[in-house]
């Protein structure tokens, strides 16, 4: 025997450091020690010897031994001798036997790791060394409870291994698994069904947990096993009968369900389907009211639900194919599980009413395939628009104000709910309208009196309503009278009912959205807005009780009053009053709670502005308006400013930054109304804007909280580059010098953005300042990239390199932008500088990004510089510098021509070769022809290949060739 070699005994040192209390040292040698035996040729032997002969009582050292032999069968099972494969199936069988004559069982960790280096071996040697597997095991254990808890869990554990469809296998296990099922399917799967009956009825009232063991490997292999050897009168009167056992029901339910679950043909499913339900309701299952194990009704909804699944899919297949008298048979079989299916429906526990939501969606799927409906049909389709109204509704329990996970649950089961609304719509339109009307109409007649989940659920119908219903079936707006839409109607009482006055929170979310998802409806029915306008704007909205509501509405009133902002002439000044403590800065000194919170201000911000911006006034009273709206965050800068520096508590100088970032923000947002139309200027508001700049610029130099105030600020110039055209131009020179101060990769690679927008908006405009800032900027970029950076800093890398595309980013936009003349004045010295890091990056970082690119640039700059009255020099610079570099960059081995980006980069390294060709004519052909190509060990054929191909007009052929060239290359 191969163990007689091995060592005798174990290192009982190590073996202490599995003892999750043990010193770090011990743990470190027993780690160690593992490594060893792992890795050692016999040494792991001592394990088996361990188990075989149980040495060791140890429960943390008996499943180290498991985790030893589990390597060996997992990662060395090829290179071990016939002697040691043999010694781990006696192990493993020695093992099991002192596990039937134990007293006490092994503790389940244990055990499940057993079972799990058995499947593991059954794995490798079913199909070769151990083919009587089962045999061997059904033989030893008989009916002993410790041997079948053993040969249970190994089933689920092959079942993990071989058939589990959601663990990713590779083709060869594919292969290995099918082969590994037909040899079970002709050998012993019989033999293995045949122990599980025994095992169901030997144990079903003493050992409960073993039978329930049982049924889930049932439920597992049934899939594809013979269904015959399943579902047949014996084996499925004996787990009906398991189902009146309380402690078996659960499990005998998920075992049904994987046995309707099976595919079938759709007439034996179809049978199969009708012989189970006949014997649930004559045991009396399909009594739901008188049920009241609800964790057992979940499992039976969803056994039901499957049953009514898999008769829908019967219907659709035999409706497909034309089988008109027993798919006639099939529909009957499936509504007469309608009624059933509405118990579940409608049952209060959501868990179970969910688990039919399947059925009931496809079953409506079935009657929309349906040309008429008959009267029961409709009666059905009625009965489920009502549960489902019902179930739409909350429960006292529901938390609005700390949403924990069950009301995350409820908000799921609610989506389901609205997709069998949407399909009920689908189903009868009429019907549907007809039902939400009346629940509407009737909750809204008593809101007072009705307790608010009734209320919200009656609105939240009509805000669904919009959604699953086409236009066509009323739910639009006319401003015909005679033909008010039944929305409409709904919409006037929703308005003039009063409901916006409920104090519950979710009543008033639900009046908020529903309005603002009509907002259309208020261009028909003007006179509605100045009541909604006070619900927006007093305690019902904005200011009420729930901060969740005032956050809400914060948002809708934005998108109310820019979808009606033509409706509101005659309220601005109003509204602009009534939201005036709503649009103050909080500085943090004040010690109030604030009504809404920063994001939410941006709304209301924005608010403003769009009602001073659209309003109908004359231009001076907009700037006075947008002067009164500003002016405030403009004064309250300037304080907070002045006192940051002398702030010396960090805490409290991050608090005054935010506030500072803030007032910038709102001022930004405010810019957000105007448009084409209706600019800054013709409103009156550029001095007002201007304000702002000298108000916030100085922030700029703020020796303290440098980051969030230079991001708000540049963030805000952004913002006026748009807006304030070249009004913006005078204040950008001394921004961008207080920005380029002490730069870190972060600030530059967002200041580049900056300078590109105003470099492509202005153009020859900025040339002189973009003159004056190009080389210091340039500089900048030079020094943060020169820096020296730990060799695995990820973070570090990563930030140089984003800098560095903004960079190259920005040498386009200035090229791009026809302003050769900013690149040309920077001096000899300087512009060959620049040059030389395009160069570098066209060819030396392996960035396809930047190199795509760079390349752009050279192209460009070719065009401007590479004629015959281009930039003095430059020409020696293309054939020194750029045309190799339109060779080496592919050449390179991270030069990846399979990677999309990659290819792209080929493409304008293309276009810079014609381009040169185009500025220099022969005189490149002959550079080619008789220096470069020949330097890079080019044959004298191809090289003429090449450059007759450079010649042609058709770039696409150039394209195509230059690929196929380096692909060539690299071979």
């Amino acid at each position: 025997m191969a163990c007689q070699s091995a060592p005798a005994i174990m290192d009982e040192q190590a073996l202490l450091g599995l003892n999750p209390n043990a010193d770090a040292c011990y743990r470190q040698r027993a780690l160690a020690y593992f490594e060893q035996l792992k890795e050692s040729q016999d040494a792991w032997e001592v394990c088996a010897e361990a188990l075989a002969k149980g040495i060791y009582s140890d429960d943390h050292v008996k499943f180290f031994c498991f985790q030893v032999l589990e390597h060996q069968i997992k990662y060395r099972h090829g290179v071990l001798n016939a002697a040691q494969q043999q010694l781990i199936r006696e192990t493993l069988m020695k093992w099991l036997q002192t596990q039937l004559m134990n007293m006490h069982q092994e503790k389940p960790f244990i055990r499940n790791k057993a079972a799990q280096v058995l499947a593991l071996t059954f794995v490798r040697e079913y199909l070769t060394h151990w083919p009587k597997f089962f045999f061997d095991i059904l033989t030893l254990i008989g009916l002993n409870p410790h041997g079948v808890d053993i040969y249970l869990r190994t089933l689920m554990a092959i079942d993990a291994e071989v058939v589990d469809r959601d663990i990713m296998h590779s083709h060869e296990e594919v292969r290995r698994n099918t082969l590994i099922k037909d040899g079970m399917r002709e050998q012993c799967i019989p033999s293995l069904v045949e122990s599980w009956f025994q095992i169901l009825q030997a144990y079903q009232q003493s050992h409960s947990e073993l039978t329930c063991q049982c049924l889930e490997v049932v439920g597992a292999y049934v899939s594809w096993i013979d269904l015959n050897l399943i579902a047949n009168d014996r084996f499925v009167n004996l787990l009906l009968s398991q189902m009146s056992v309380e402690d078996l029901r659960e499990e005998a339910c998920d075992c049904l369900f994987e046995i309707i679950n099976k595919g079938m043909d759709p007439v034996d499913k179809t049978k199969l389907v009708e012989s189970l339900c006949q014997v649930l309701q004559s045991a009396g299952f399909f009594n739901v009211e008188q049920e009241e194990d609800v964790d057992f009704l979940a499992k039976f909804s969803r056994l039901v639900n499957g049953m009514g699944q898999s008769l829908v899919l019967s219907w659709t297949k035999l409706h497909k194919t034309g089988n008109v008298k027993i798919a006639a048979e099939t529909l009957r079989a499936l509504e007469a599980k309608v009624p059933l299916m509405l118990q579940l429906l409608v049952h209060e526990d959501d868990d179970i009413s969910a688990n039919i939501v399947g059925f009931c969606y496809e079953y409506l799927h079935v009657l929309k395939q349906l040309p008429l409906l008959t009267d029961q049909q409709k009666a059905n389709v009625e009965a489920i628009m009502l549960a489902v109204m019902k179930k739409l509704t909350y429960d006292d329990e529901y938390n609005f104000e700390n949403e924990g996970e069950d009301e995350a649950m409820f908000v799921e089961y609610r989506k389901q709910l609205k997709m069998l609304l949407d399909r009920l719509a689908q189903v009868s339109p009429e019907l549907f309208l007809g039902s939400v009307r009346r629940v509407f109409n009737n909750s809204l007649q008593s809101w007072q009196t009705a307790p608010f989940m009734e209320v919200e659920v009656a609105i939240r119908l009509l805000y669904m309503l919009g959604e699953a219903l086409p236009a066509s079936h009323g739910a639009h707006f006319t401003g015909d009278a005679t033909k008010a839409s039944t929305l409409q109607e709904m919409m006037r009482t929703l308005i003039s009912s009063g409901v916006s006055e409920y104090q519950h929170a979710s009543v008033a979310l639900e009046f908020f959205e529903t309005v603002v998802r009509y907002d259309k409806f208020f261009i028909v029915e003007p006179q509605h807005i100045p009541s909604v306008l006070m619900a927006f704007l007093d305690h019902r909205g904005l200011r009420h009780s729930s901060p969740k509501v005032r956050s809400r509405v914060a948002y809708l009133f934005s998108r109310f009053v820019k979808t009606l902002h033509k409706h509101m002439n005659a309220f601005i000044e109003d509204i602009l009053s009534r939201i005036q403590d709503l649009l103050e800065l909080a500085p943090p000194e004040n010690g109030f709670p604030a009504l809404l919170t920063n994001d939410d201000q941006l709304f209301i911000f924005e608010t403003a502005g769009v009602l001073i911006v659209y309003g109908e006034s004359p231009a001076e009273r907009k700037q006075a308006l947008m002067r009164s709206l500003l002016n405030p965050l403009i004064d309250g800068f300037g304080l907070l400013l002045a006192k940051l520096p002398q702030e010396a508590d960090e805490e409290r100088q991050t608090v005054l930054a935010d506030c500072l970032s803030h007032a910038v923000g709102f001022a930004s947002r405010t810019s957000k109304a105007f448009s084409n139309k209706q600019t800054v200027k013709t409103c009156g508001c550029t001095e007002v804007y201007r304000d702002c700049l000298h108000a916030f610029l100085p922030a700029l130099s703020c020796p303290v909280q440098r980051a969030p105030l230079r991001s708000a600020v540049r963030s805000f110039l952004h913002r006026m580059i748009i807006c304030l055209e070249e009004e913006v131009l005078p204040f950008i020179p001394a921004a961008s010098e207080h920005m380029l101060k002490d730069c870190e990769p972060k600030d530059l690679q967002e200041f580049i953005p900056l300078i590109s927008q105003i470099t492509a908006k202005f153009k020859g405009q900025v040339s002189p300042f973009l003159q004056q800032v190009f080389m210091p900027l340039v500089l900048a970029i030079f020094e943060v990239l020169g820096r020296p950076a730990e060799e695995n800093d990820q973070t570090a890398a990563l930030e140089k390199q984003m800098l560095r595309r903004s960079y190259f980013a920005f040498i386009q936009t200035i090229t791009g932008s026809g302003m050769n003349e900013v690149m040309a004045n920077q001096g000899a010295e300087n512009v060959e500088r620049v040059l030389f890091t395009i160069i570098q990056g066209a060819v030396d970082f392996p960035d396809p990004i930047a190199q795509k690119t760079c390349f752009i640039i050279l192209t460009k700059l070719v065009e401007l510089w590479g004629g015959k009255d281009g930039l003095v020099g430059f020409p020696d610079f293309i054939y020194k510098h750029i045309v190799p570099a339109c060779f080496l960059a592919p050449l390179k081995p991270t030069f990846d021509l399979s990677d999309a980006q990659t290819v792209l980069t080929l493409s304008e390294i293309t276009l810079t070769l014609k381009m040169i060709h185009l500025k220099r004519g022969p005189e490149f052909i002959q550079f080619l022809q008789q220096e470069y190509l020949p330097s890079l060990q080019v044959s004298a054929d191809i090289t003429q290949e090449l450059c007759q191909v450079l010649q042609q007009p058709d770039v696409k052929v150039l394209k195509n060739y230059m690929k196929a060239f380096f692909q060539r290359g690299k071979l």
